[in-house]
């Protein structure tokens, strides 16, 4: 078993990795038929994927069973006004990883987002609803989701939102700020689903491991605001520091962002089952790592 991991140096690629060679999480175990895989890890360094013809002779001569794809343009507002880069990484590196695995019939998973919704329900959206997104970072994110399903019949996409992990992420950026000031203000009226790296990634190798090919929504259970979040993880941290909320047009930003964007986990509940945990519990764990870390 050979398995490829782009994007290797972000938060997803890394948790995935080490779960990859560590065997499993604290969820569970890395499924018996990834368990003594070879790992090969890249990032731009090693790779250009808006290259078509270096992706095409990267898989050729890779022999890989299977592509993680964890690289994206994901700095939201960075998109609106690099709008050309946006596209190249976002939907047309998917394009050709589709192109080069369905050449050398390899399996492909790639990682898409809940900003493909435009957040005007209020109700959780689940794989059978209609994208509209809003944002250049959502349109080319969706972009990218069809290019996949249109050019490779070997694929995985699972959304995601809100994800934490190692390296830099709201969560480390927030609790920061609240350390240095005192104090710390964070929007009220945009809604989602926070999702720990340690989670999707697991359930990335559990539905690659037996799931049918197709569409899933992958983020931690319950639904709450970017203030909620804020409040929960700052007080987790035991920093003494208070989290003041605000509303959108109060603190305006490049990119229109969605109001609602929580997910329903429905297709993973029909296949392989949900063990995605509670958004406060997930959140409760990355606390103390951090401070085991004693990077807090």
């Amino acid at each position: 078993m050979r398995i490829l991991i782009t994007g290797a140096k972000g938060q997803l690629g890394t948790e995935l990795r080490r779960q990859l060679e560590q065997g499993g999480c604290t969820i569970g175990e890395v499924p018996k038929r990834f368990r003594n895989a070879t790992v090969v890890a890249i990032d731009l360094e090693e790779l250009d994927l808006t290259d078509k013809y270096a992706v095409k002779e990267y898989l050729r001569n890779g022999s890989f069973d299977i592509v993680f794809n964890c690289a994206a343009y994901t700095n939201v507002d960075g998109c609106e006004s690099h709008r050309e880069d946006a596209y190249r990484v976002n939907a047309l590196a998917p394009l050709f990883l589709a192109e080069a695995c369905e050449k050398t019939e390899t399996q492909l998973f790639h990682v898409s987002t809940d900003y493909v919704f435009p957040g005007t329900e209020e109700t959780p959206r689940t794989e059978y609803d209609v994208p509209c997104p809003i944002s250049v970072y959502g349109k080319t994110k969706y972009a990218g989701e069809l290019y996949v399903r249109d050019n490779c019949s070997r694929y995985f996409i699972i959304r995601t939102a809100w994800l934490y992990g190692s390296g830099k992420n709201f969560v480390r950026t927030i609790l920061r700020v609240a350390k240095e000031k005192g104090k710390v203000t964070v929007v009220n009226d945009q809604f989602g689903n926070p999702t720990s790296a340690v989670d999707l990634a697991y359930h990335m190798l559990k539905i690659a491991d037996s799931a049918p090919y197709g569409l899933y929504h992958g983020t931690n259970n319950g639904v709450c605001s970017w203030y909620d979040f804020a409040k929960e993880f700052v007080a987790l941290a035991g920093i003494d520091a208070e989290v003041l909320p605000c509303t959108t047009a109060e603190y305006p930003t490049p990119t229109k962002r969605p109001a609602y964007s929580a997910l329903d986990n429905l297709a993973l509940r029909a296949t392989v089952g949900d063990e995605f945990r509670p958004w406060q519990e997930a959140i409760r764990e990355y606390i103390e790592t951090l401070k085991k870390e004693g990077t807090l």
